[in-house]
C-alpha cells in the first residue's frame, strides 16, 4: 500500500511519446528496466568510483556503487510507504551521465567544456536517457516518465528558483538539462518526489559506507584511525566488546555494517516524524515543501561532515590518489582536442553527426558525448593508441 504522498503509478504524468501501457509491469517498473538494459548502464562496470577500473577487482566502480544505492533506496521507500519502483530507477540512473575517471574526468571535462556551455554529470545522465541511447524505433532515449526524468535532474535538491544550491544559482542551467527541460518541463525550481529525495540520500548513504571499506583496502589508513572518528569509532567499540579477539576482517565488516545500519535508520526516524508534521496529502506538497523531508538528522549530519572531511584528506586527495588524478585528467586532456581538431577519428557511427554539426559548439557538444561514454579502460587504450603509440583495442 502506497502512502498519499508516494507516487502512484496509475497518477503518472506519463512519457513524452505515447506509449502503451505495459500488460505485467507498472510505468516505473519499465523505467527500472528500460535503465538496466542501457548500454550506458552496463559502461558504469568499467568507470571509476575513487579508484581507477583496473587497480583492484574488489573496489566500488560506478556500476556497484549505483547497485548499492538502489538497495538502500527500496529499503527506505517500502518503509516509509514511498514507491519502491520508481526510488529504484532515479537511484539506477543518477550516475548515467559520468565520465570515465568518476570526478577526476568530469572536472577535466567541465573544464574543456567551458566555452561550449560546460559539462554536468546529472545533466548528462538526462541527455543519454532522452536522446543518446538509440534503439528503440519509435523514440531517442528510453523515454522514460515523467517522474523518473525528474527525480534524475532534481534528486539533490531544486535546480532554480529561491532552494536552489546558492553555489550553483548564478551559474547557467547546464544545456543539457535545459534542453531536456525545454522538451518537457520538470519544474526546476520545486523539490522532487519524496522517491527522488531517498534515492538522493542513499547516495550519500552508499558512498559513506563503501568509501571507508575501500579505504581501509587500499591502506590509506587502518582501523585505528577510524576508531578515533564520531560513528566509526563507537561501531568498532560495540563491535569489540559483542565479539572480543574477532578476526580482523570480520570485525571491519561487522563495523563498517553497524555504521550503515545507523545512517540507514536515522533516515528513517527523522522522514517518519517530518511526514508526521507536515502530513503531505500529495507528491505536489511534498514538491511544494520549503525544504526536504528525507534527511539525516542534524546530530548525525554534523559527524558525517567529520568523515567525510577525513576521506577527503586521507583519501579522496592522498598523495597515491593525486599522481593518478593527475594521469588521468592529462588523457582527458589529450583526446578531447585531438578529436576537436581530428573528428574523423571517431567511430564511424559518430561520424555522422559530426558530419551534420552547424558549428564548434555542437561539435564539441557531440565529442562531449563520445569522451563522457567511455570507460576507463577504454580510455586509457584510446589515449595510448593516438597519442601514445600504443596498438590499436578493440572497439567498445
Amino acid at each position: 500500500m502506497l502512502a498519499p504522498y508516494a507516487c502512484h503509478p496509475d497518477a503518472s504524468r506519463g512519457r513524452l511519446s505515447e506509449e502503451r501501457m505495459s500488460t505485467f509491469r507498472s510505468p516505473f517498473q519499465r523505467d527500472r528496466d528500460r535503465i538496466i538494459h542501457s548500454s550506458a548502464f552496463r559502461r558504469l562496470k568499467h568507470k571509476t568510483q575513487v579508484f581507477v577500473e583496473h587497480e583492484g577487482d574488489y573496489y566500488r566502480t560506478r556500476l556497484t556503487h549505483s547497485i548499492e544505492v538502489a538497495q538502500v533506496a527500496r529499503t527506505i521507500a517500502g518503509v516509509l510507504g514511498l514507491n519502491s519502483e520508481l526510488a529504484e530507477a532515479v537511484a539506477l540512473a543518477h550516475d548515467l551521465g559520468h565520465t570515465p575517471f568518476g570526478h577526476t574526468g568530469e572536472d577535466a571535462l567541465a573544464e574543456l567544456m567551458a566555452p561550449y556551455g560546460g559539462f554536468d554529470h546529472n545533466a548528462q545522465a538526462l541527455r543519454i536517457v532522452t536522446r543518446l541511447e538509440r534503439h528503440y524505433a519509435d523514440f531517442d532515449g528510453l523515454n522514460l516518465t515523467w517522474e523518473t526524468l525528474e527525480g534524475i535532474a532534481k534528486h539533490n535538491g531544486p535546480v532554480t528558483g529561491p532552494f536552489a544550491d546558492p553555489k550553483h544559482a548564478a551559474e547557467p542551467l547546464p544545456y543539457a538539462l535545459a534542453e531536456a527541460n525545454a522538451m518537457w518541463d520538470l519544474e526546476l525550481s520545486t523539490f522532487a518526489s519524496a522517491e527522488a529525495q531517498v534515492a538522493a540520500i542513499a547516495d550519500d548513504i552508499a558512498y559513506s559506507h563503501h568509501d571507508l571499506h575501500d579505504g581501509l583496502r587500499s591502506g590509506l589508513f587502518d582501523e585505528a584511525d577510524l576508531e578515533a572518528l564520531p560513528v566509526t569509532g563507537p561501531a568498532f567499540a560495540a563491535v569489540d566488546r559483542l565479539y572480543p579477539g574477532l578476526e580482523r576482517m570480520r570485525r571491519r565488516h561487522e563495523a563498517l555494517r553497524r555504521v550503515f545500519g545507523v545512517m540507514v535508520e536515522d533516515v528513517i526516524a527523522v522522514a517518519k516524524n517530518r511526514l508526521a508534521a507536515a502530513q503531505p496529502a500529495s507528491v505536489e506538497e511534498i514538491r511544494a515543501m520549503e525544504g526536504t523531508v528525507i534527511r539525516f538528522s542534524k546530530p548525525l549530519y554534523q559527524e558525517l561532515k567529520a568523515i567525510r572531511s577525513f576521506l577527503f584528506t586521507r583519501m579522496y586527495r592522498a598523495p597515491s590518489v593525486m599522481v593518478e588524478r593527475a594521469r588521468v585528467t592529462a588523457v582527458l586532456r589529450g583526446l578531447f582536442p585531438l578529436f576537436m581538431a581530428r573528428p574523423d577519428l571517431l567511430p564511424a557511427d559518430w561520424r555522422e553527426a559530426v558530419d551534420q554539426a552547424r558549428d564548434d559548439v555542437t561539435l564539441a557538444r557531440i565529442i562531449a558525448d563520445y569522451v563522457a561514454g567511455m570507460t576507463d579502460r577504454f580510455a586509457l587504450q584510446e589515449h595510448a593508441r593516438l597519442l601514445g603509440g600504443g596498438e590499436a583495442p578493440l572497439r567498445e
